[in-house]
């Protein structure tokens, strides 16, 4: 690695006042309306592309084969360095399929935790231009997607695996080789690393993808691991990095990671990752934006052997529930070693797109739906509130009717796919065979599921 040679002192003065500072509730002049004003396109488009691409995919057994395994740094290097040559890798090809799918916005791993960089850094040579490649990726990445109309975000890891002065904690490959007594041996493991230097490394970095790539619409940090061999915002001066984050793109929308949750404006949108959410998040008792980030299967970055992949209807479903509850998702693709998209991955992008290219306006700018409308079984209702209309989504599809409680405010009902009209059916309180029943209004559907892999009702409100 090459040292960057940048005075320390600053990130030292800010470490000791920082070691006494209690967070503020607020860092920034913002208000409450201007930040809504900032974050309302991406509240409106509600799908995004994660794209988790690194040295790792040349191992192609998960992004973090390097701790799991606890490889050390100069096994990992000497193997998967000279090896790492996407040379099929085609960001244009990526940008249209994502735009394709129906995603608004991308997100690109431009330094995950192994601390690999895929710009041309001056920081350091352990980068993708010193590889075969020599491209830098970020940039073709960048400007691939900002062609097709997308809007665009880097990820950044706060941690760095590789970083000679980042102090071991808990998800380091090296803590995996402790025995006994822990705090002991990361004492004598961390002698001689020193964060000060790490954060100057660190904070240049950020500083070249905040000045060197234009505008950037996101930046996702990760993360910091709390509790016990953990870290907290103190070990990345976060304050001062999100201030400089700031100053050099005010515009920019900010994820939760940096351990400023205590604040109110430390962070822009809070981050649950692969589960599903059952209701809208809240941050001390007030409901906030929210995405949850999810992977097709259970890795984010290339994985060869993994299986537990998620069949189109089930993404069609964690979009739809993910939307019904106000929030965003984010669905991630990790690249092969080769730089395309694994076959799996395209395979269900090609259905997001078929689904979406006739259903999306029951997702983009659609949100929960308003109080006292409540989904028949097996579906879930999002809501536009500047078109009035409410979309049901039928990931059951019932046999020929479907029954609705808010029938009574319906104005008019189609089929979202083709624009075909749903008749009503009125209240019946006799059944030939079986005598009285339950009076019940709905819609007429056909017998057959029509061939769609999830079935959207458009519902028109009365005024």
């Amino acid at each position: 690695m090459k040292k960057l040679t940048v005075s320390v002192c600053v990130f030292t003065a800010f470490l000791a006042m920082a070691e006494k500072e209690q967070l503020p509730n607020r860092l920034f002049p913002e208000t409450d309306q201007q930040k809504a004003e900032r974050l309302a396109w991406w509240r409106h488009d509600r799908f995004g592309m994660f794209i988790h691409f690194g040295m790792y995919a040349v191992a192609g057994r998960h992004e973090w084969v390097k701790s799991r395994e606890g490889i050390p740094d100069e096994v990992y290097d000497a193997k998967y360095f000279p090896r790492f040559n996407p040379d099929l890798y085609d960001a244009r090809q990526w940008a249209r399929t994502a735009k394709a799918a129906g995603m608004r916005y991308a997100v690109l791993t431009a330094k995950h935790h192994e601390g690999f960089c895929m710009w041309d850094t001056a920081t350091t040579d352990y980068k993708i231009t010193k590889t075969a490649f020599k491209r830098d990726v970020v940039r073709e990445f960048l400007d691939a997607f900002r062609a097709e109309g997308l809007k665009v975000g880097l990820y950044f890891s706060v941690i760095d695996w590789h970083h000679p002065d980042y102090t071991i904690d808990r998800p380091h490959p090296k803590f995996r080789q402790i025995s006994g007594n822990k705090k002991q041996a990361l004492e004598k493991l961390n002698a001689g690393r020193d964060m000060n230097r790490y954060r100057a490394y660190m904070f240049a970095q950020v500083k070249e993808l905040l000045t060197n790539y234009g505008k950037l619409d996101i930046l996702w940090f990760d993360f910091t691991p709390k509790g016990e061999f953990g870290k907290s915002w103190r070990d990345w001066n976060a304050v001062e990095l999100l201030k400089m984050t700031k100053q050099y793109q005010p515009h920019v929308i900010i994820d939760n990671r940096l351990d400023l949750m205590d604040t109110d404006d430390g962070w822009d949108f809070v981050t649950p990752e692969q589960f599903k959410v059952q209701d809208w998040p809240t941050v001390r008792g007030k409901r906030v934006p929210w995405e949850t980030c999810q992977t097709f299967s259970g890795s984010w970055g290339y994985y060869r052997d993994e299986t537990t992949w998620k069949s189109v209807p089930q993404l069609i479903e964690l979009l739809s529930e993910t939307v019904s509850h106000g929030g965003n998702l984010i669905l991630n693709v990790g690249p092969t070693a080769r730089g395309e998209f694994d076959g799996r991955a395209t395979e269900r992008l090609a259905g997001l797109a078929k689904w979406m290219h006739v259903n999306a306006r029951s997702i983009y700018g659609c949100t929960e739906a308003p109080k006292g409308f409540k989904a028949p079984n097996g579906s879930v209702l999002t809501y536009n509130p500047e078109t009035k209309c409410l979309y049901i989504h039928l990931f059951d599809y019932p046999m020929g009717f479907l029954p609705l409680e808010f029938f009574d405010r319906v104005e008019y009902a189609q089929f979202l796919h083709d624009g075909s009209e749903l008749q009503f059916k009125g209240p019946s309180s006799h059944h030939p065979q079986t005598g009285e029943v339950k009076p019940v209004s709905g819609l007429r559907l056909p017998i057959l599921k029509p061939d769609v892999a999830v079935p959207v009702v458009e519902c028109f409100l009365k005024k």
